[in-house]
């Protein structure tokens, strides 16, 4: 008898998971139930933030123009075999496409690699490009601090074989002109070289097999403190304790052109020629950013920072990111500069980062033809949720529209002079907008320049048609003035706006 109830009960909890699983599904009328929202790891973006979103590419792509670079555009997928084995550990984060029963694709993760390909292809031995575009990561999503799945990236770079850190220099100026233009706060560059990094490996007698993974773990340190980071190189990597020692004091170093001076003279940094031009060529650098006038900065300081490693594997020299300073969206501690971020630090990260990677190209080339390199990609989305936060704590309103001028009647059965005189705007090349009723109240048309904040309006009424005449308001502070013709009131605006 109890084994027909435990059986019965049995029944009854499978029932029930049954009839709870078609609820999920929709119930009796067979359609399927499902989450409106996008996707994990993306968002839309609303008028205003696309406005926003505009201007920081708008400043950004001036930028660039301004340093004499050209565009390009590469597919948003490539082969799987062009993007695997140059990303070191974080290729597991790359979005491999379902098998179509042709070739093997995966989404773009960066716009580096795709780039290098291009050069490769197209046996392009110099250019200046900049490249604006989509790409995707399957990373574990931060949406507040500005970390997506789908986001874009703004990259600048130069190849081409040029003397050294010329180029390089010129690329830490264009990402202190950006920064400084957008007036994000104050912010600091870290500066370092992956030959420094190797050379230190070396004299700290880190294997030269674990140089990578080893330089994986380091570049943690804006996310960990010091000693989360050391047991993952003893326990997790096999390092031994004296070594990761050994390179503890030399991640804690931060300077500029003195401290490369100072490791020239280190009795282990000198002992390995790798380091040695890696530290020549900071102190050339710093000598190249005094000129550029971006050292002497107190609040936009850049900083030779020996924590830095950027652990993707193309690298071959020098390496920088940028990172906010701000109280309240990045603040330097002594404990974040230890390796430890702040509380408060890792609101948002870095907003730029690039370097050197003289040997990506020749992965391609058939022959092993090597173009030097360097480049730097600016971290647009996570300036923009910079951007998008300030916006909302100030009180300035954000114009989703650029409509210079609002053609409104004062009177019912005007449509027809609205639209004459709208088309030879539109003709003019002002931008003007209309209301789509025949009869709309004056009122409206008025509160909707006030809204959308179009600050000019065109009046046509009765009287005005009679007189050969369009009044002209200033919705801002309510000026009214006539203009006999459509040609006056182009020139109006254009003087309005200084076109």
């Amino acid at each position: 008898c109890r084994q027909k109830l435990t059986f019965e009960n049995l029944i009854d909890e499978e029932v029930a998971k049954l009839l709870e699983l078609k609820a999920q599904l929709g119930g009796d009328d067979g359609k399927h139930q499902f989450v409106l929202k996008t996707a994990k790891g993306t968002r839309d973006y609303n008028p205003k933030q696309m406005a926003i979103r505009e201007k920081v590419f708008n400043t950004i792509i001036g930028c660039f123009k301004r340093h004499g670079a050209e565009t390009i555009d590469t597919p948003v997928f490539e082969l799987k075999e062009t993007l695997t084995g140059k990303y070191g550990e974080d290729s597991k984060l790359i979005y491999d496409l379902k098998d179509q029963g042709g070739e093997l694709l995966s989404l773009r993760y960066d716009l580096t690699v795709p780039f290098a390909r291009y050069l490769a292809m197209n046996k392009i031995t110099n250019i200046k490009r900049y490249h604006i575009a989509k790409v995707y990561r399957r990373d574990n999503p931060a949406m507040t601090r500005g970390r997506y799945r789908e986001f874009y990236q703004c990259d600048f770079d130069i190849a081409g074989q040029y003397d050294a850190m010329i180029p390089d220099a010129e690329c830490l100026k264009i990402v202190h002109e950006i920064l400084s233009e957008l007036d994000l706060g104050d912010f600091r560059i870290k500066v370092n070289d992956r030959r420094i990094l190797d050379g230190m490996f070396a004299v700290c007698g880190v294997p030269d097999d674990k140089f990578r993974t080893i330089c994986s773990t380091v570049d943690k340190l804006d996310k960990m403190p010091w000693e989360d980071v050391k047991k993952e190189m003893v326990n997790e990597k096999g390092l031994s304790e004296e070594a990761a020692d050994q390179i503890g004091e030399y991640v804690s170093m931060q300077g500029g052109m003195d401290l490369a001076e100072r490791l020239l003279q280190d009795q282990k940094m000198c002992q390995s020629k790798l380091a040695c031009a890696g530290l020549s060529d900071i102190k050339l650098l710093f000598s190249y950013l005094q000129l550029f006038q971006v050292t002497d900065k107190v609040r936009h300081a850049v900083v030779f920072d020996l924590s830095l490693a950027r652990g993707l594997d193309y690298y071959t020299g020098i390496i920088y990111e940028a990172v906010l300073t701000q109280a309240g969206v990045a603040p330097v501690t002594a404990e974040a500069q230890n390796g430890a971020p702040g509380e408060e630090s890792v609101s948002v990260g870095s907003v730029a980062g690039g370097g050197r990677y003289d040997g990506l190209v020749g992965m391609f080339d058939p022959k092993g033809r090597k173009v030097p390199c360097v480049g730097v990609s600016i971290g647009i989305e996570r300036v923009f949720s910079i951007m998008e936060q300030k916006a909302e704590a100030s009180a300035e309103k954000v114009r989703t529209t650029e409509v210079q001028v609002m053609v409104a009647s004062a009177q019912k059965n005007l449509l027809e002079e609205k639209l004459k005189l709208i088309t030879e705007l539109w003709n003019a090349g002002i931008k003007a907008e209309v209301m789509y009723k025949k009869n709309p109240k004056l009122l409206s048309q008025l509160q909707h320049c006030e809204e959308s904040g179009i600050p000019l309006v065109a009046i046509l009424g009765e009287q005005e048609l009679k007189d050969g005449v369009v009044k002209l308001r200033v919705v801002a502070t309510r000026e009214e003035g006539t203009r006999t013709s459509t040609e006056g009131v182009c020139v109006c605006v254009c003087v309005q706006f200084s076109l």
